[in-house]
C-alpha cells in the first residue's frame, strides 16, 4: 500500500504515522516528605468506574534511583504514575514494591517493565498473584491493555520472607522491607524509609475505608499491635489520606476487628449460621465507606477461620 494510503489508514484510527504514543497525563503526586511522593486513590467501589485509582501508590526518590510502592488498577494508572514520576526525576526505577496481591495495587506494573525494574514482593506473592490471575482477566479485563493476557501481570524476581527483612539501597536513602505472616492477606508487605520515617502499611492500615479481610483476623490484629508501636513520622496507608499518628491511625481499625473477633465468636458460640451472624455482628464503624458491601464478606471471612478454633 502506498504510503500516503498508510498515513490516510492511520488517520481514520486516530493514529499519527510516525508519530510517539500520547504521553498520559501525570498522576497528582504529593511530597509528603523529602523524596517521598504519594497519589492518594480514589474513595470507590472495586465495581464502580474509575476503580482502577482507589489505592494509594507512589515511589521513592534516591540519589542513585527510585523505587516505585505500588502501581495501581490498570496499565493505564501505572503510565500515569510513570510519566508523574519522570516530570520529578530522570533516575532510573530500581524497583517496583508490591505490599500485596489485591488488584488495584499491582495491575499497573506493566508500566515499568521497559524500566527493566526489579519487582519485589512478599515470599508467598508469586503463588498469591497465579492464583489470582485467572480472576483478574474475567473480572478486570477492560482494565488490561488490550488484548488483555496474563503476561501483563508482572512476577516478582526478589522476594522478602517473614523474618526475614530486605535492606534495598537507592542512593543515599535505605528502604526496610519487612513481610508479614498471614493479615489482611497472606502476602502483606510493609516499606519504611529511614531517611524521613516514611511507613508505608499497604492495606495493613485503611483509613475511611472498611478494612476488608482476605487472611487472617487473628493475624491481622496480631501485626497491628506490633505496627502500632513503630515510631513513625509519615504513614501511607493503603487507602486514605497521608497520617502522623501511626497508633492514632490503626487505632479504629483495631477496634472493629477486635469487635468483629468477638461478634463472631460469640454467634459461633450461641450456634447461630453464617447467615444469621452476618446480620447479628453489627459493630460500630463511624461512618466508614463501603461498609455495606464490605462487612458482610468479613463476617463471611472471620467465621470461616473462627468456627473450628
Amino acid at each position: 500500500m502506498p504510503r500516503a494510503s498508510w498515513i490516510a489508514l492511520l488517520a481514520s484510527f486516530g493514529v499519527a504515522a510516525g508519530a510517539p504514543a500520547a504521553t498520559p497525563a501525570p498522576l497528582p503526586v504529593s511530597e509528603v516528605a523529602a523524596g517521598e511522593f504519594v497519589h492518594t486513590g480514589r474513595s470507590l467501589a472495586l465495581d464502580a468506574p474509575g476503580h482502577d485509582d482507589i489505592a494509594n501508590v507512589g515511589f521513592i526518590v534516591g540519589t542513585r534511583c527510585v523505587a516505585v510502592i505500588d502501581s495501581g488498577g490498570s496499565p493505564r494508572i501505572g503510565r500515569a504514575l510513570r510519566a508523574a514520576l519522570r516530570s520529578r526525576t530522570q533516575l532510573p526505577v530500581c524497583y517496583v514494591i508490591n505490599t500485596h496481591v489485591h488488584v488495584d495495587h499491582v495491575l499497573g506494573d506493566v508500566a515499568f517493565r521497559d524500566d527493566h525494574p526489579h519487582f519485589v514482593g512478599h515470599v508467598g506473592l508469586a503463588a498469591a498473584l497465579i492464583r489470582s490471575r485467572d480472576f483478574f482477566l474475567q473480572n478486570y479485563r477492560a482494565d488490561f491493555d488490550s488484548p488483555p493476557d496474563a503476561a501483563q501481570i508482572m512476577m516478582p524476581d526478589r522476594t522478602v520472607a517473614p523474618g526475614h527483612d530486605l535492606h534495598l539501597d537507592l542512593g543515599q536513602r535505605e528502604l526496610l522491607l519487612q513481610a508479614w505472616p498471614r493479615a489482611h492477606t497472606d502476602c502483606d508487605l510493609t516499606v519504611f524509609d529511614a531517611a524521613t520515617a516514611t511507613l508505608w502499611t499497604g492495606d495493613l492500615l485503611f483509613v475511611g475505608r472498611t478494612p476488608a479481610l482476605d487472611g487472617s483476623l487473628k493475624g491481622w490484629l496480631a501485626v497491628d499491635v506490633q505496627l502500632a508501636q513503630r515510631a513513625v513520622k509519615h504513614v501511607v496507608p493503603g487507602h486514605g489520606p497521608v497520617g502522623s499518628d501511626l497508633a492514632a491511625a490503626l487505632a479504629p481499625q483495631q477496634r472493629y476487628l477486635q469487635a468483629l473477633l468477638e461478634g463472631v465468636r460469640g454467634a459461633i458460640a450461641a450456634g447461630k449460621p453464617l447467615q444469621e451472624a452476618s446480620r447479628a455482628v453489627q459493630p460500630a464503624h463511624i461512618g466508614w465507606q463501603l461498609w455495606d458491601a464490605t462487612h458482610p464478606r468479613n463476617v463471611a471471612r472471620a467465621y470461616q477461620e473462627l468456627e473450628w478454633e
